[in-house]
């Protein structure tokens, strides 16, 4: 009695066969498919990962978050999740694996410079188990593209030196020599040398100078509108109605109003300007036509009225009274 207990035990215990292949790793096929795949699919949502030492302590304020923060809003785009990490390998594998897995779009931001704590593209490499590869054609843009520095007048691309292996490090870049290279790699402006290092399908490396960032971040525009669900781009919009009533006054009705408006993909918003008599309710969505077909029910309801920029209807003495 005893053995068959033990081998019914067993047989519970034990993991059957598929969920053994479930729980392991992707084979080296799968990744590769499964990348393809992240590279085609329909952009919805997106996530952002700022890496820098300098941001977490102060040294630098982020402002490449907001521009994206702003770029997926104008193309519809959902941006779920912005972190802002330090420059540490196992802290940036970690996030760059779970973005990848979670969201459509990812962008990373910082760490792709010549110095020693530039570790973005390694660590990035290191998560999908890819090695890092001298790009040729980045290279000779870069050549062709960057100036030597005046402390550097003697720099020669020609000749092996420190400086020059530090200049190399941002052209050796995650490669999966498996997949299409095209795929891998973008470069959105012939006038600037840095490429978008597109790795795993969807994680899209780029760098934290903010004027590169914006630009380079621009020119991707055209490879991400075709992978939109509204390739046109329209985009969402941002309906904002200035009430001169307290929060506490309109939070039953605007929580009434979104579970009606909710299943119809419109978020409601309520914002409250400390310091001034007037608060702000938005409107949130991509139906353009039912979001405007809503704003004299809310103006009504919290004896507001719309404006175009939050703080064009304040009063005169708002300043005055948030400094008394």
């Amino acid at each position: 009695m005893f053995s068959r207990l033990s081998l019914v035990a067993r047989h519970f215990s034990a993991p059957s066969a598929s969920l053994a292949r479930a729980t392991r790793r992707p084979s080296f096929l799968a990744r590769m498919a499964l990348a393809d795949e992240r590279s085609r699919c329909t952009i919805h949502t997106a996530a952002c990962l700022i890496i820098g030492d300098e941001v977490l302590g102060g040294k630098t304020v982020d402002t490449n978050s907001a521009y994206l923060a702003k770029w997926c809003f104008a193309l519809g785009i959902s941006l779920k999740r912005i972190e802002v990490i330090e420059d540490d390998e196992s802290e940036i594998m970690e996030a760059v694996r779970r973005m990848s897995d979670r969201y459509d779009f990812v962008v990373t931001s910082g760490g792709i410079g010549p110095t020693h704590d530039d570790i973005t593209y390694q660590s990035i490499a290191k998560a999908f188990n890819l090695p890092l590869k001298l790009h040729r054609d980045a290279f000779e843009k870069m050549k062709k593209l960057s100036r030597p520095h005046p402390s550097q007048p003697s720099f020669s691309y020609d000749t092996d030196s420190p400086a020059r292996k530090a200049r190399l490090r941002m052209v050796e870049l995650p490669t999966d020599e498996s997949r299409d290279l095209s795929k891998q790699f973008i470069f959105p402006h012939e006038e600037l040398w840095v490429p978008v290092s597109v790795v795993n399908g969807n994680v899209h490396i780029l760098p934290g100078v903010p004027k590169l960032f914006e630009t380079l971040l621009d020119g991707l525009k055209p490879h991400v509108l075709p992978r939109l669900a509204d390739p046109e781009g329209k985009g969402t919009t941002r309906i904002l109605i200035s009430t001169p009533m307290a929060e506490s006054e309109v939070a039953s009705y605007l929580a009434e109003l979104a579970a009606m408006v909710e299943p119809k993909g419109v978020k409601v918003g309520s914002y409250p300007r400390w310091g001034k008599s007037r608060n702000t309710v938005t409107l949130v969505g991509r139906d353009q036509a039912f979001l405007e077909s809503l704003v004299a029910e809310v103006e009504g309801n919290v004896r507001g009225k719309r404006v175009t920029t939050e703080g064009e209807d304040d009063e005169a003495g708002d300043e005055r009274d948030k400094d008394a």
